[in-house]
Protein backbone atom coordinates (compact mmCIF):
# COMPACT_ATOMS: atom_id res chain seq x y z
CA UNK A 1 0.00 0.00 0.00
CA UNK A 2 1.44 3.37 -1.01
CA UNK A 3 0.36 6.34 1.10
CA UNK A 4 1.45 9.96 0.70
CA UNK A 5 2.39 11.28 4.15
CA UNK A 6 2.57 14.94 5.10
CA UNK A 7 3.55 16.75 8.29
CA UNK A 8 1.71 19.62 9.92
CA UNK A 9 3.38 22.14 7.61
CA UNK A 10 2.24 20.30 4.52
CA UNK A 11 5.75 18.97 3.84
CA UNK A 12 5.93 15.39 2.61
CA UNK A 13 7.60 13.10 5.15
CA UNK A 14 9.18 9.68 4.80
CA UNK A 15 7.31 6.68 6.20
CA UNK A 16 8.71 4.92 9.27
CA UNK A 17 9.67 1.28 8.60
CA UNK A 18 7.46 -1.14 10.52
CA UNK A 19 7.90 -4.75 11.58
CA UNK A 20 4.92 -6.91 12.56
CA UNK A 21 5.50 -9.70 15.10
CA UNK A 22 3.15 -12.68 15.44
CA UNK A 23 3.48 -15.93 17.37
CA UNK A 24 1.59 -18.99 16.11
CA UNK A 25 0.64 -22.57 16.82
CA UNK A 26 -1.80 -24.34 14.49
CA UNK A 27 -3.40 -21.11 13.27
CA UNK A 28 -4.17 -22.01 9.65
CA UNK A 29 -7.76 -20.79 10.05
CA UNK A 30 -6.97 -17.39 11.59
CA UNK A 31 -3.57 -16.50 10.13
CA UNK A 32 -4.61 -15.51 6.56
CA UNK A 33 -6.98 -12.82 7.89
CA UNK A 34 -4.31 -11.50 10.25
CA UNK A 35 -1.61 -11.38 7.56
CA UNK A 36 -3.87 -9.70 5.01
CA UNK A 37 -4.56 -6.88 7.46
CA UNK A 38 -0.84 -6.08 7.92
CA UNK A 39 0.30 -6.51 4.31
CA UNK A 40 1.35 -2.83 4.29
CA UNK A 41 4.16 -3.51 6.80
CA UNK A 42 7.79 -3.61 5.71
CA UNK A 43 8.36 -6.95 7.43
CA UNK A 44 6.31 -9.67 9.12
CA UNK A 45 8.05 -11.95 11.61
CA UNK A 46 6.26 -15.18 12.59
CA UNK A 47 7.61 -17.27 15.47
CA UNK A 48 5.92 -20.64 15.21
CA UNK A 49 5.72 -23.21 18.01
CA UNK A 50 6.16 -26.21 15.70
CA UNK A 51 2.68 -26.23 14.19
CA UNK A 52 1.34 -29.46 12.71
CA UNK A 53 -1.10 -27.84 10.28
CA UNK A 54 -0.52 -25.44 7.33
CA UNK A 55 0.42 -22.43 9.47
CA UNK A 56 4.06 -22.29 8.40
CA UNK A 57 3.24 -22.75 4.69
CA UNK A 58 0.68 -19.94 4.86
CA UNK A 59 3.18 -17.62 6.53
CA UNK A 60 5.95 -18.35 4.05
CA UNK A 61 3.65 -17.97 1.05
CA UNK A 62 2.70 -14.53 2.38
CA UNK A 63 6.37 -13.54 2.46
CA UNK A 64 6.84 -13.71 6.23
CA UNK A 65 10.12 -14.50 7.91
CA UNK A 66 9.38 -17.68 9.90
CA UNK A 67 11.32 -18.81 12.96
CA UNK A 68 10.57 -22.22 14.46
CA UNK A 69 10.79 -22.32 18.25
CA UNK A 70 9.32 -24.73 20.78
CA UNK A 71 6.97 -22.79 23.01
CA UNK A 72 8.83 -20.90 25.75
CA UNK A 73 5.80 -19.28 27.38
CA UNK A 74 3.86 -16.31 26.06
CA UNK A 75 6.18 -13.57 27.33
CA UNK A 76 9.42 -15.25 26.27
CA UNK A 77 8.01 -16.32 22.89
CA UNK A 78 6.77 -12.81 22.07
CA UNK A 79 10.03 -11.20 23.18
CA UNK A 80 11.88 -13.67 20.97
CA UNK A 81 9.83 -12.40 18.03
CA UNK A 82 10.80 -8.83 18.94
CA UNK A 83 14.45 -9.86 18.89
CA UNK A 84 14.10 -11.04 15.29
CA UNK A 85 12.47 -7.81 14.09
CA UNK A 86 14.61 -5.67 11.80
CA UNK A 87 12.96 -2.30 12.46
CA UNK A 88 12.75 -0.09 15.53
CA UNK A 89 8.95 0.24 15.48
CA UNK A 90 6.90 -2.92 15.78
CA UNK A 91 3.26 -3.92 15.77
CA UNK A 92 2.45 -7.06 17.78
CA UNK A 93 -0.65 -9.10 17.01
CA UNK A 94 -1.88 -12.54 17.95
CA UNK A 95 -2.86 -14.79 15.06
CA UNK A 96 -6.54 -14.54 16.05
CA UNK A 97 -6.37 -10.74 15.79
CA UNK A 98 -6.42 -8.44 12.77
CA UNK A 99 -6.46 -4.74 11.96
CA UNK A 100 -9.87 -3.39 11.02
CA UNK A 101 -10.32 -1.29 7.81
CA UNK A 102 -8.56 2.07 7.77
CA UNK A 103 -5.87 1.09 10.26
CA UNK A 104 -2.96 1.00 7.82
CA UNK A 105 -3.20 4.66 6.77
CA UNK A 106 -3.61 5.85 10.38
CA UNK A 107 -0.63 3.83 11.62
CA UNK A 108 1.64 4.98 8.79
CA UNK A 109 0.69 8.64 9.19
CA UNK A 110 1.03 8.49 12.99
CA UNK A 111 4.49 6.93 12.92
CA UNK A 112 5.73 9.38 10.29
CA UNK A 113 4.64 12.43 12.30
CA UNK A 114 5.17 11.19 15.88
CA UNK A 115 7.05 13.20 18.50
CA UNK A 116 10.24 11.70 19.98
CA UNK A 117 8.80 11.32 23.48
CA UNK A 118 6.15 8.84 22.33
CA UNK A 119 7.30 5.28 23.01
CA UNK A 120 4.10 3.44 22.16
CA UNK A 121 0.45 3.54 21.18
CA UNK A 122 -2.54 1.71 22.60
CA UNK A 123 -5.10 0.33 20.16
CA UNK A 124 -8.72 -0.67 20.79
CA UNK A 125 -9.41 -4.41 20.67
CA UNK A 126 -12.94 -5.46 19.69
CA UNK A 127 -13.95 -9.09 20.22
CA UNK A 128 -16.22 -11.00 17.84
CA UNK A 129 -18.07 -13.75 19.72
CA UNK A 130 -21.03 -16.01 18.95
CA UNK A 131 -21.92 -14.20 15.74
CA UNK A 132 -21.55 -10.53 16.67
CA UNK A 133 -19.25 -7.87 18.13
CA UNK A 134 -19.30 -7.64 21.92
CA UNK A 135 -19.79 -4.03 23.07
CA UNK A 136 -20.20 -4.55 26.82
CA UNK A 137 -19.33 -7.09 29.58
CA UNK A 138 -15.93 -5.48 30.09
CA UNK A 139 -14.79 -6.76 26.69
CA UNK A 140 -15.04 -3.39 24.92
CA UNK A 141 -13.17 -1.23 24.59
CA UNK A 142 -10.00 -3.09 25.56
CA UNK A 143 -7.03 -0.76 25.19
CA UNK A 144 -3.83 -2.66 24.47
CA UNK A 145 -0.34 -1.32 23.76
CA UNK A 146 0.56 -3.08 20.52
CA UNK A 147 2.47 -0.48 18.49
CA UNK A 148 5.73 0.60 20.10
CA UNK A 149 9.44 1.33 19.89
CA UNK A 150 11.10 -1.99 20.67
CA UNK A 151 14.20 -0.21 21.96
CA UNK A 152 12.03 1.23 24.74
CA UNK A 153 9.60 -1.62 25.37
CA UNK A 154 9.08 -5.35 25.74
CA UNK A 155 6.55 -7.97 26.80
CA UNK A 156 6.19 -8.53 30.56
CA UNK A 157 3.84 -10.51 32.78
CA UNK A 158 3.11 -13.93 34.21
CA UNK A 159 2.08 -17.28 32.75
CA UNK A 160 -1.07 -15.91 31.06
CA UNK A 161 -1.50 -12.19 31.74
CA UNK A 162 1.14 -10.68 29.53
CA UNK A 163 1.34 -7.13 28.25
CA UNK A 164 3.72 -4.60 26.75
CA UNK A 165 5.55 -2.17 29.02
CA UNK A 166 7.34 0.84 27.53
CA UNK A 167 9.60 3.56 28.88
CA UNK A 168 8.06 6.79 27.64
CA UNK A 169 4.75 8.33 26.74
CA UNK A 170 1.88 6.18 25.48
CA UNK A 171 -0.79 7.75 23.27
CA UNK A 172 -4.15 6.29 22.27
CA UNK A 173 -4.58 5.59 18.57
CA UNK A 174 -7.99 5.44 16.92
CA UNK A 175 -7.27 2.03 15.42
CA UNK A 176 -9.36 -1.06 16.05
CA UNK A 177 -8.05 -4.60 16.36
CA UNK A 178 -10.55 -7.34 15.58
CA UNK A 179 -10.33 -10.33 17.91
CA UNK A 180 -11.83 -13.80 17.48
CA UNK A 181 -10.37 -15.70 20.40
CA UNK A 182 -13.10 -18.37 20.49
CA UNK A 183 -14.40 -20.15 17.40
CA UNK A 184 -17.36 -21.58 19.28
CA UNK A 185 -18.48 -22.60 22.75
CA UNK A 186 -16.48 -25.85 22.72
CA UNK A 187 -13.32 -23.93 21.85
CA UNK A 188 -14.06 -21.46 24.64
CA UNK A 189 -14.39 -24.21 27.24
CA UNK A 190 -11.26 -25.92 25.93
CA UNK A 191 -9.27 -22.72 26.44
CA UNK A 192 -10.75 -22.23 29.89
CA UNK A 193 -9.58 -25.72 30.86
CA UNK A 194 -6.05 -24.95 29.65
CA UNK A 195 -5.84 -21.46 31.12
CA UNK A 196 -7.26 -22.34 34.53
CA UNK A 197 -4.78 -25.20 34.88
CA UNK A 198 -1.90 -22.81 34.14
CA UNK A 199 -3.25 -20.16 36.50
CA UNK A 200 -3.84 -22.64 39.34
CA UNK A 201 -0.30 -23.99 39.00
CA UNK A 202 1.12 -20.47 38.97
CA UNK A 203 -0.84 -19.54 42.11
CA UNK A 204 0.23 -22.77 43.81
CA UNK A 205 3.91 -22.15 43.04
CA UNK A 206 3.60 -18.64 44.47
CA UNK A 207 2.02 -20.09 47.63
CA UNK A 208 -1.38 -18.45 47.31
CA UNK A 209 -3.67 -18.40 50.32
CA UNK A 210 -5.57 -21.60 51.08
CA UNK A 211 -8.81 -21.91 49.14
CA UNK A 212 -11.99 -22.04 51.21
CA UNK A 213 -15.72 -22.07 50.61
CA UNK A 214 -15.79 -18.28 50.52
CA UNK A 215 -13.25 -18.21 47.69
CA UNK A 216 -15.11 -20.82 45.64
CA UNK A 217 -18.46 -19.07 46.07
CA UNK A 218 -17.89 -15.33 46.49
CA UNK A 219 -15.21 -14.80 43.85
CA UNK A 220 -17.25 -16.32 40.98
CA UNK A 221 -20.40 -14.47 42.10
CA UNK A 222 -18.46 -11.19 42.18
CA UNK A 223 -17.11 -11.82 38.68
CA UNK A 224 -20.61 -12.49 37.33
CA UNK A 225 -22.02 -9.37 38.96
CA UNK A 226 -19.25 -7.17 37.62
CA UNK A 227 -19.52 -8.46 34.05
CA UNK A 228 -23.31 -8.72 33.78
CA UNK A 229 -24.46 -5.72 35.81
CA UNK A 230 -21.62 -3.22 36.32
CA UNK A 231 -20.08 -3.71 32.85
CA UNK A 232 -23.44 -3.82 31.08
CA UNK A 233 -23.40 -7.44 29.98
CA UNK A 234 -27.19 -7.47 30.26
CA UNK A 235 -27.28 -5.20 27.20
CA UNK A 236 -25.87 -8.07 25.13
CA UNK A 237 -28.89 -10.25 25.90
CA UNK A 238 -28.28 -13.99 25.91
CA UNK A 239 -24.69 -13.56 24.73
CA UNK A 240 -24.02 -11.27 27.68
CA UNK A 241 -25.51 -13.80 30.09
CA UNK A 242 -23.30 -16.55 28.68
CA UNK A 243 -20.18 -14.36 28.77
CA UNK A 244 -20.75 -13.46 32.43
CA UNK A 245 -21.63 -17.03 33.42
CA UNK A 246 -18.56 -18.46 31.70
CA UNK A 247 -16.46 -15.71 33.28
CA UNK A 248 -17.71 -16.78 36.69
CA UNK A 249 -17.01 -20.43 35.88
CA UNK A 250 -13.46 -19.49 34.88
CA UNK A 251 -12.88 -18.07 38.36
CA UNK A 252 -14.45 -21.12 40.02
CA UNK A 253 -12.39 -23.58 37.94
CA UNK A 254 -9.16 -21.72 38.67
CA UNK A 255 -9.67 -21.88 42.45
CA UNK A 256 -11.07 -25.41 42.37
CA UNK A 257 -7.89 -26.59 40.65
CA UNK A 258 -5.80 -24.64 43.15
CA UNK A 259 -7.71 -26.34 45.99
CA UNK A 260 -6.92 -29.70 44.41
CA UNK A 261 -3.19 -28.88 44.27
CA UNK A 262 -3.21 -27.68 47.87
CA UNK A 263 -4.80 -30.92 49.02
CA UNK A 264 -2.46 -33.30 47.28
CA UNK A 265 -4.36 -34.21 44.14
CA UNK A 266 -6.38 -37.37 43.72
CA UNK A 267 -3.91 -40.16 44.45
CA UNK A 268 -5.63 -42.90 46.50
CA UNK A 269 -4.02 -43.84 49.83
CA UNK A 270 -1.75 -46.86 50.03
CA UNK A 271 -3.44 -49.96 51.46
Amino acid sequence: MSVQLYGNGGRQVNPTPLSVCIITYNEEENLPRCLASVAFADEIVVVDSQSTDRTVDIARQAGCRVISQAFLGYVAQKNLALGHASHQWVLCLDADEWLRPGAAAIIQATLATRTPDVAGYSLKRHTYYLGDWVNHSGWWPEYKIRLFDRQRGQWCGDALHEGIRVEGRVDHLDVEIGHRSYKDMAHHFSKINTYTTIMAQDLYEHRAARVGIGTLVLHPVARFGRMFFLKGGWREGMRGLMIATIGAFYVFAKYAKLWELQHGGQQPPKE
